[in-house]
């Protein structure tokens, strides 16, 4: 590295061109609470030697985080909605308090700790590689194209939104998808040569939002503030059929613990919550039910407006009937 910095320098391209390597997330010994993060001692001197070169070069240290193989060893119905970025009731860390609402922020957020353990905070992070298998064999636990299209498409929608990780908000981290395409010919468990968003024939896997028709531009994101603690009284606004178009609404008779899971999540993913906030147009009427049903559309309306963007683990569906009502406005995507 060193070598290819001095090669750099030589060109006149020091600090244009950024020097690093990849990391598997095995460098650290501990990442659980992710305010636990530590590098392990096995690596000891050649890492902080490593560290130091990253830091006096301003470059970043790139490491593999695989919520997928986190799912592996814990394969519970929690656990995979917690990888997949889906509603989930959260895990709190009990070093900070902060309450991580998907397992990607949670291992960035460890080696954003263990740099800070070691006296490295200037140190940025860059996501190298970090994906989901479409299939696997038989026998292995997670892979399906269901959940690959949820976990890539909702870490694309959660970059996008520059909410960051807990331990760097408003920071879009970045982030390279594993892989372009299937590498067909490679040893090991059936998932390892299905990660690919193409086939080795070039045809499309599977559109995991990148796609340019995609692509929904929206306004800048404002950071979502806290999520407002509403009483559980199930009442929902009247609809108002007017205009034409599509929205996204909680399900009748979803229960008002999964609908307070889906408003936190919503609002954790860096959508503005700021409308359902006391003194906002939808504050009331002051339900679960109905705050719910505005944070839920509202990042449907960002994410994408992909039926699985309308899932939120079942409890959602499409309808073409506006739920806008006196002075709340529900955003809205034309038919």
């Amino acid at each position: 590295m060193q070598n290819v910095q001095n090669a750099l320098n030589a060109a006149s391209l020091g600090g244009r061109i950024k020097v690093s390597t990849v990391h598997a997330m095995s460098i650290l010994s501990q990442s659980d609470p992710p305010s636990s993060g530590l590098f392990s001692p096995v690596f000891g001197d050649s890492l902080k030697a490593l560290l130091q070169f990253h830091k006096e070069n301003g470059s970043p240290l790139m490491i593999n985080p695989y919520p997928f193989f986190a799912y592996q060893s814990d394969p519970r119905p929690e656990t995979l909605a917690f990888c997949l970025f889906q509603p989930n009731a959260g895990r709190v860390d009990s070093g900070n308090g902060i309450k991580y609402m998907n397992m990607f922020d949670a291992q960035v957020d460890a080696v954003r700790s263990a740099l800070n353990a070691w006296g490295f905070k200037e140190i940025q992070i860059v996501v190298a590689e970090t994906g989901w298998p479409y299939k696997g064999d038989p026998n292995e636990v997670g892979p399906s194209m269901d959940n690959a299209k949820a976990y890539n498409g909702n870490l694309i929608n959660h970059l996008r939104s520059m909410a960051g990780t807990p331990l760097m908000p408003g920071i879009s981290v970045d982030t390279y998808i594993f892989a372009l395409y299937d590498e067909d010919l490679k040893p090991g468990p059936g998932s390892e040569r299905s990660f690919g968003l193409f086939k080795p024939d070039l045809s499309t896997t599977y559109d995991a939002g990148l796609s340019k028709n995609s692509q929904i531009p929206t306004a800048p994101v404002t950071p979502a503030p806290a999520t407002p603690t509403t009483p559980v009284t199930p009442v929902t606004p009247a609809p108002k059929p007017t205009g034409s178009g599509t929205w996204c609404l909680p399900k009748p008779g979803i229960p008002d613990s999964e609908l307070q899971s889906n408003l936190d999540y919503a609002c954790s993913m860096g959508i503005d919550c700021s409308p359902i906030q006391e003194g906002g147009p939808c504050f009331e009427p002051n339900t679960v039910a109905s705050h719910a049903s505005y944070a839920m559309n509202v990042l449907y309306q960002t994410a994408g407006r992909n039926p699985w963007n309308c899932d939120f683990s079942q409890t959602a569906s499409l309808t073409s009937t506006n739920p806008s009502y006196n002075g709340c406005t529900y955003p809205g995507s034309n038919l």
